[in-house]
């Protein structure tokens, strides 16, 4: 299975879209720009959503959901925000079909015109606000701590499965609070809780740090970002954190009185994470011969995998399988059997190595009459032979050694890849030869930085937290620099 696969080296982009799809993980729908995730890829966005939920309702947030549908007029009321979001939006016009009985054809009702057009949401803050301001009067009424795992749609053009697409998954947070300091410090613990998931359980080690005024989310004064290299020396935005001041409560005016009987402007973040953390899993651990996936996110972490000849040889096997299978989940390890008389071992040995399990157990006659099984990890493609006896110890350490190997690579594939530049010159060398994470001194000034982005196509990708001040100067205009920041094309 996995020889059908477009190698890396011959064609990243390619081998990234066919492994997506030979690995059941989604595929491109009748929708132009739109996908279907499909079972396998979906399960995995499950324990993604898992994991982030329960991270959520630990720090105090409350799960709600508000409408797909936005007044056009709302957008009107934050104009940075729209400017930021003008391109992308679907609107709705018409609320009804009807047969034309000229053509004989289904065309839209012109009678049936929206009294004012409606945008399919691509992020919810106006409607939001709009809520809010029915909900805050008082500082009794903050913080307001709100989360809502929904689909958005952003009218894209050029697509890719989870990287880009018209509609796709994620959260989104919303919260209220009634100082600058308050907001500020939710905006800085959101962005740690991105960074804990994605080095924790997605593996993949991230660069915690502010946007430039350039890259700056849409109506927000300071956007924290997670950013994360993938195997093609491209950056990755993996999770933002936006601290939005008192834009939107102005714009909506959602006041409230303090302690002091004072009325004042609410304090406002937002932050989110989308389905296009799936794409970073696939391109930031997977190799050729398919998925790599860290076992905490892992539908199936152990897969047991029955060698035998006869029925009587499966019967011997399944018995000592579903005993070893019982041992694992004991542990909380998701185990599959997988007794298909459809398939040779050889075709199921592909098919989970192509899907990235974590570990395959391979059980036939010898091992049952040594007490042994053979155990394939997934990470370094490595096989050994093992006891039966406390089988359930040894694999539940091995998932955990597999899942720090995988941080480990990518973490040191990251460190080979960061570069430290000193003129415009040598950094476009470095960018064409080699790609990755760039630390050069910049000027401060959005002009340079459109500059650099035109000629290079690379951007700033963060502005490191707790970055060290070093004195240098602008690799493009030679103008003061107390910092380097983080170039690289991206994603």
């Amino acid at each position: 299975m996995a020889k059908d696969l477009t190698k890396r080296e011959d064609n990243y982009s390619q081998w990234y879209n066919d492994l997506v799809i030979k690995a059941d993980l989604a595929e491109n729908s009748a929708v132009r720009g739109c996908m279907v995730i499909k079972p396998y890829g979906y399960a995995i966005w499950e324990k993604i959503q898992a994991t982030l939920d329960k991270m959520f309702k630990d720090t105090g947030h409350s799960n709600a959901y508000f409408p797909l549908f936005i007044p056009k007029s709302f957008f009107s009321k934050e104009a940075s925000h729209v400017d930021g979001f003008a391109k992308e939006c679907a609107v709705v016009t018409h609320y009804r079909l009807k047969n034309d009985p000229i053509t004989n054809k289904i065309i839209v009702d012109p009678d049936a015109k929206l009294e004012e057009e409606l945008i399919v949401r691509p992020t919810s803050e106006t409607i939001i606000w709009s809520t809010y301001k029915n909900w805050i009067q008082s500082y009794r009424d903050l913080p307001i701590l709100i989360n809502q795992w929904a689909n958005v749609v952003r009218w894209e053009m050029r697509t890719r499965l989870f990287l880009r697409t018209a509609e796709f998954l994620w959260q989104e947070g919303h919260t209220a609070h009634a100082t600058r300091q308050e907001a500020i410090e939710e905006t800085e613990q959101m962005i740690n809780i991105y960074a804990d998931f994605a080095e924790n359980w997605l593996a993949i080690p991230v660069i915690k740090g502010v946007k430039s005024e350039n890259e700056r989310f849409a109506g927000a004064l300071e956007t924290y970002a997670i950013e994360a290299l993938m195997q093609d020396g491209k950056a990755l935005q993996a999770g933002t954190s936006h601290f939005l001041g008192q834009n939107f409560a102005k714009a909506f005016d959602v006041k409230f009185t303090d302690k002091e009987g004072k009325l004042d402007y609410v304090w406002a973040t937002s932050w989110g994470v989308s389905t296009r953390l799936m794409g970073a899993l696939v391109m930031a651990h997977s190799d050729d011969n398919g998925l790599v996936l860290p076992p905490k996110l892992a539908p199936i972490q152990v897969v047991i995998v029955p060698i035998y000849k006869s029925n009587d040889q499966l019967d011997l096997i399944a018995e000592k399988a579903n005993h070893v299978k019982k041992q694992l989940e004991q542990k909380g390890i998701t185990v599959k059997f997988d007794d298909r008389d459809t398939h040779k071992p050889g075709w199921k040995f592909a098919e989970y190595e192509l899907k990235g399990v974590p570990v395959r157990i391979a059980i036939g006659p010898r091992d049952i009459e040594n007490n042994t099984v053979e155990v394939s990890r997934r990470d370094t493609l490595q096989k050994e032979t093992h006891s039966l006896d406390n089988i359930e110890d040894y694999i539940e350490k091995l998932l955990a050694e597999i899942q720090s190997n995988i941080y480990q690579k990518a973490f040191d594939f990251r460190k080979e890849n960061t570069f430290k530049v000193e003129t415009y010159e040598e950094f476009k060398q470095v960018l064409d030869s080699k790609g990755g994470f760039i630390e050069a001194h910049w000027d401060g000034t959005v002009e340079t930085e459109l500059k650099i982005k035109e000629e290079t196509k690379a951007t700033i990708r963060c502005i490191p937290l707790n970055n060290p001040q070093e004195e240098g100067k602008c690799m493009v205009t030679g103008k003061p620099s107390k910092q380097r920041v983080i170039f690289a094309r991206a994603y």
